[in-house]
């Protein structure tokens, strides 16, 4: 077993969210990198309201950082959570997203830009398809706490 086994999408609904995530991408004219998606459910089994898809193109713990794109459906949300330890900078490159940041919501749309110190509460839901690019410390199991106590192990993952 994997250890994103309980919180990825599996089977043929994993299939099906990808042959739509990979229409939307060639539809942008866009390639991504040749990496194995992750498409998470947070192993709430509710993937098109609550999930995300990620790419990872990097994670380097050794060398101090981490680089992935971040796919959403229109009305997909990544759960409200937040990092002890992971800085976090997103770029949003195709669509638009409702971002919550601790109390705070904003609309963000391509070309902007959003650092996330650790320890900031974050959530967010694309309004339409939306693909972000994450640049980051090192992602780490054990450092994603999360609102809602039902994922991963009491919230954290």
């Amino acid at each position: 077993m994997g250890k994103y086994d309980a919180v990825e999408l599996q089977g043929p609904e994993r299939e099906t969210a990808l042959a739509a995530i990979q229409a939307q991408i060639a539809a942008w004219g866009l390639k991504m990198p040749s990496v194995t998606p992750l498409p998470l459910h947070f192993g709430l089994d509710q993937f098109k309201e609550i999930g995300e898809t990620e790419f990872w193109v990097a994670n380097e713990a050794e060398h101090g950082y981490c680089g992935k794109f971040l796919f959403v459906f229109g009305g997909q949300t990544c759960p409200y959570h937040r990092h002890i330890k992971k800085h976090e900078t997103f770029f949003i490159l195709k669509g638009s997203l409702r971002m919550k940041v601790g109390e705070e919501e904003r609309l963000m749309h391509e070309g902007d830009l959003l650092v996330m110190p650790p320890g900031v509460g974050h959530s967010f839901t694309g309004v339409g398809p939306a693909l972000v690019l994450e640049v980051s410390m090192p992602s780490i199991l054990q450092d994603n706490f999360f609102a809602d106590t039902r994922i991963g192990q009491d919230g954290v993952i």
